[in-house]
């Protein structure tokens, strides 16, 4: 049967845990498991029969990180050639009728990806192509990719199955106890992501149990117009001295994810900790609940790489970065002036605008090359959601192709030409796309002939398979100073658009004011009206006090601000300092009383950075600069991270500010002949896991904070371990697990350190590790993330100095 028909029709149950099976199978540490599919092809089948035999539609082969990075070209394809083949196996081997499928499984690699890694984006999609390539080849039914924990990555995976197979994929992320992916995505960014981009079912699985999961699964449930997928582990990891175990019983897991299928997860199964115990329990509480209609939430959104931004009322679309009008800007664009383009961006972002228009259209720029540059230089400092704002569509492609997240793209019209180069990039690609109501007879006069060309272009995207909810139509203001009627015929056409063709609008405000005087008292008055017909997102300057009256004010009067609370916070706070705000940021970028380098590197501006450190150095120690600046300002980001204010990319890109100028201070130092540093610590992932993302991640921060770090890499074995912590009498030793069948090596290189150098502090981390669990292994701290690796640092180095 077809998995797609079958999706739509019945309730879905896939498979449990792999890993954890293997290792009870002999499974020795530090082999990795991949390999098992050829030399213990009986074992993988008798596992995948077990979880047909269980009640499983789905199982995943055993390919979870069977990638390029880890395997030959001609190992890789003999594993997944045998993983496919083994799934097969099982599945005639089991005793069980129902429908049996096999997904290639997909997991992440391991690496994380540019700018806040070094892993470059294309080199992410073909490394998932050539696992996608030979999954096709020989037979998988669908795609999993799955416990992605980085939503540019996901898209990475998701893109490389896309153009390499028309499988059904189903994606699922692995989300934290916050709620959120590691770097920072929220699960209504993920859903706009993926669903954009053509996914046939969304979810959650790893890192949390069930009632964990709960919060995660309804917001999934609220957006979600795809089938939604629930694969939660079998609760926390616990040990009692010999075993590692999990604390959910088969009974508890039943009936705890059982109540997820009563909500609406159309596909539910079991991670880390999960056997077929487990899914035969799960399938037999669930087996009289028919399963939910699966509805189209019809809701237009965009999204960042942290969060979506939905038009459920009026947006403010940041208007600055273009060069129409702005001779400096033009002149920043020529001289590649990075930072410049940046302040503009994080201004806007802090003035409250909810997305940022983006173009580098100019004489004398490449769009092609400049467009893609200029929005991943964005992306790494600001977490808003960008308009990709070009003509040209070549440009149009590279920039939505790197995005991080769902776009919003300016713009297709009603022109044939237009609309054959525009909706197929918006489809591949996802997006919501602005429509202009013109055509190849140029912009109509009169409010119907508008709303004509819209009904066109919605019409022909839907040919397309774009849906009127990713198209936000712009009937365009014209100048009133040219043509009295202009701003009448524009309301006409926002209120005809609104309530006959039921999509949004945008407009660019400004152009009703061209050729006037005191252009913002015009402009604010045509805003006001334009809500009030059903404008859905304005494209204006974040500066503008008046603009941002009208905003908060029409907000408040029409309900759409709970308790005015929006309107009395700008009313208070911003609109008082509002001048005096903007003053300050057009000559530093500084906002909140920072110093220049201080606000660098909360910033993330590295270039600033730099420049900020070198003139400081003449005037003041290196050891000052380092207390009373970079240090200051690495907490003022690291509180924001810890108190969720700020994400993983906000943190490491003031990482690398702060490593700008450390380089500018150890130029100077070094010619001084002196040091700031502080005690060495010894990082490693232990044996057999050789995921070392988090791992590199507290490296950067310690760095940052003045520690050396010695980084041995990952899949160490613990004599490694003690070697270097003796040799570099380094009093801390910090130890990363990601896979609960990695554990043991942990235990293992923790009593050999204990037995052999007890003076070290040990320090442990990783996503299947708790507090409780890692004082049972014996460690002296832990540290959920790299800023609690900072924290316990510091309190060791305090003591010790």
């Amino acid at each position: 049967m077809d998995f797609r028909k079958f999706l739509q029709q019945n309730t879905v149950y896939l498979d449990g845990g792999m890993g954890t099976l293997l290792q009870k199978a002999g499974l020795p540490l530090g082999e990795l498991p991949e390999r098992w599919n050829v030399t213990q092809a009986g074992e993988v089948q008798a596992i995948h029969a077990a979880y047909f035999n269980a009640g499983s539609h789905v199982v995943a082969t055993n390919t979870f990180g069977a990638n390029c990075l880890k395997f030959t070209e001609n190992e890789l394809e003999e594993i997944v050639r045998a993983a496919i083949e083994n799934a097969r196996l099982g599945a005639k081997k089991s005793h069980g009728t129902q429908e049996k499928f096999v997904a290639l499984d997909i997991g992440p690699t391991g690496k994380l990806l540019k700018p806040y890694g070094d892993f470059e984006f294309e080199d992410a999609v073909e490394t998932f192509a050539k696992t996608v390539r030979l999954g096709v080849k020989y037979g998988a039914d669908l795609v999993l990719i799955e416990t992605m924990g980085d939503s540019y990555e996901t898209k990475a995976a998701l893109l490389a199955v896309k153009e390499n197979c028309d499988l059904p994929v189903l994606v699922s992320c692995a989300y934290g106890e916050d709620g959120k992916l590691m770097t920072g995505a929220s699960p209504e960014a993920m859903v706009a992501l993926v669903e954009g981009m053509g996914a046939d079912a969304v979810g959650v699985n790893c890192s949390l149990g069930p009632k964990q999961m709960r919060g995660i699964v309804e917001k999934l449930l609220k957006v979600a117009s795809v089938p939604v997928l629930v694969k939660p582990n079998a609760g926390l990891p616990v040990t009692d001295g010999k075993d590692t175990y999990y604390d959910v019983t088969e009974e508890e897991f039943a009936l705890e994810t059982a109540e997820f299928v009563k909500m609406g997860a159309r596909l539910v199964g079991g991670c880390c900790g999960t056997t077929p115990a487990y899914i035969e329990k799960l399938t037999a509480k669930t087996k009289g609940i028919s399963p939910l209609p699966i509805t189209d939430k019809n809701r237009t959104c965009v999204s960042s790489y942290t969060h979506a931004v939905a038009f459920d009322k009026p947006l403010l679309i940041g208007e600055r970065i273009n060069p129409t009008g702005k001779k400096r800007f033009r002149q920043a664009l020529a001289e590649k002036d990075v930072g410049y383009i940046l302040n503009e961006g994080i201004v806007q972002q802090e003035k409250g605008a909810h997305i940022l228009d983006v173009n580098v259209g100019a004489p004398d720029i490449c769009e092609a090359e400049e467009l893609p540059r200029y929005v991943k230089e964005l992306q790494a400092v600001i977490d808003l959601p960008l308009q990709i704002d070009t003509s040209d569509s070549a440009a149009m492609e590279k920039a939505m192709r790197l995005y991080n997240g769902k776009p919003f793209v300016n713009s297709v019209n009603g022109k044939r030409e237009s609309m054959a180069a525009v909706f197929p990039l918006v489809k591949k690609y996802g997006g919501v796309v602005v429509a202009l109501t013109l055509d190849e007879k140029g912009i109509p006069d009169t409010a119907e002939d508008r709303l004509a060309i819209a009904e066109k272009i919605v019409a022909e995207a839907a040919k397309y398979g774009i849906s009127k909810k990713d198209i936000v139509v712009d009937p365009l203001a014209m100048t009133v100073s040219a043509d009295k009627n202009a701003a009448t015929v524009t309301l006409t056409a926002l209120r005809m658009i609104r309530q006959k063709l039921g999509v949004h609008t945008s407009l660019g405000v400004s152009n009703v004011s061209f050729g006037l005087p005191a252009r913002d008292t015009v402009n604010a008055a045509f805003f006001a009206l334009a809500l009030e017909n059903g404008l859905s997102a304005a494209i204006m300057n974040p500066n503008s006090v008046e603009m941002q009256k009208t905003y908060y004010a029409f907000c408040a009067l029409k309900g759409l601000d709970e308790n005015c609370g929006e309107y009395i916070r700008f009313a208070t706070e911003k609109l008082p300092a509002f001048q005096t705000v903007v003053q300050a940021a057009a000559q530093s970028g500084n906002i909140h009383g920072e110093t220049p380098l201080q606000s660098a590197i909360v910033r993330g501006l590295k270039t600033e950075a730099a420049v900020a450190c070198e003139s400081l150095l003449g005037v003041r120690s290196a050891q000052e600069i380092v207390e009373t600046e970079i240090v200051p300002a690495l907490d003022t980001v690291g509180k924001a991270y810890e108190e969720k204010r700020a994400y993983l990319p906000q943190l490491l890109m003031s990482a690398e500010a702060a490593k700008a100028a450390f380089e500018q201070i150890k130029k100077n130092m070094s010619q001084a002949g002196s040091s700031v540093k502080k005690c060495k610590i010894v990082l490693a992932t232990v044996k057999g896991d050789i995921h070392d993302i988090g791992k590199n991640i507290v490296g950067t921060l310690l760095e940052n904070y003045g520690f050396t770090v010695i980084d041995l890499g990952r899949d160490i074995p613990p004599e490694t371990v003690l070697n270097a912590a003796q040799a570099e009498n380094a009093p801390i030793v910090g130890l990363s697990a990601l896979m609960t069948t990695t554990l043991p090596s942990m235990a293992e290189t923790i009593d050999l350190l204990r037995e052999k150098a007890p003076a070290v502090k040990i320090l442990v981390g990783g996503a299947v590790l708790t507090e409780e669990y890692a004082a049972k292994l014996g460690a002296d701290g832990y540290a959920k993330d790299g800023m609690g690796a900072v924290r316990y640092a510091e309190e060791i180095y305090a003591k010790i100095k």
